[in-house]
């Protein structure tokens, strides 16, 4: 079982800590705002706020941090995996010219729920379908009926042992995210996945450490 750090990615700190604890993948969240590639989970309220959940933060306290800050603190290591977000027609353009320019050949991974946007990336990165409800899962079975992909990640709650061994014939892995809970590790590991995606690093230690 592969030991995903959620979020971790989007600050070198965290992209750092989750590395040197021996992660599989650092999960990193990049937005394209007004041509920069930045690091973040929180969406835009507005020109001058940003919001995630209960949480609201201006963007003048915001530290911001760039996905060439994160490839360079990576060098040649391809433990990053990039989940774009917004629906933007240039983001995984600009995401791929500069994994091109600054990462070549480096398989990091990139994982989105727009799709399409997978089709501009290099044939060495890994690229994975993200699922995070019944419809998006409805259509990746259509997709997974007419060709395989590399993997998949879809929300824990959706996964059944009858869909597991429908993903495993057609992917090459199946990741469950959130897993934050120790009882959702437990049905994770029930479910036999085969990558947690989790922001509790402490966990995922234990995951590293029962292989």
């Amino acid at each position: 079982m592969l030991a995903i750090a959620h979020r971790s990615g989007n600050t070198v700190a965290g992209l750092r800590e989750a590395l040197d604890l021996g992660v599989d993948l650092v999960e990193a969240d990049v937005h394209d705002y007004r041509g920069v590639l930045e690091m973040r989970h929180h969406k835009l309220l507005g020109p001058w706020h940003l919001w995630d959940k209960w949480e609201i933060v201006s963007r003048r306290d915001f530290s911001r941090v760039e996905l060439s800050q994160v490839l360079d603190e990576l060098g040649d290591d391809p433990r990053l995996m990039i989940d774009l977000k917004g629906k933007g027609p240039g983001l995984a353009p600009a995401v791929s010219e500069l994994l091109r320019t600054r990462a070549p050949g480096v398989p990091v991974t990139v994982c989105t729920k727009e799709w399409e946007s997978l089709d501009a990336f290099d044939p060495v990165v890994r690229r994975v379908l993200s699922v995070a409800n019944r419809r998006q899962l409805a259509a990746l079975r259509r997709r997974l009926a007419r060709e395989p992909v590399y993997g998949v990640s879809v929300r824990l709650r959706l996964l059944t042992p009858e869909l597991m061994a429908e993903l495993r014939d057609r992917t090459d892995v199946v990741m469950a995210w959130r897993v934050d809970t120790p009882e959702a590790l437990a049905l994770a590991r029930g479910l036999g996945v085969g990558a947690v995606i989790s922001k509790d690093l402490g966990m995922l230690a234990d995951v590293i450490a029962d292989r």
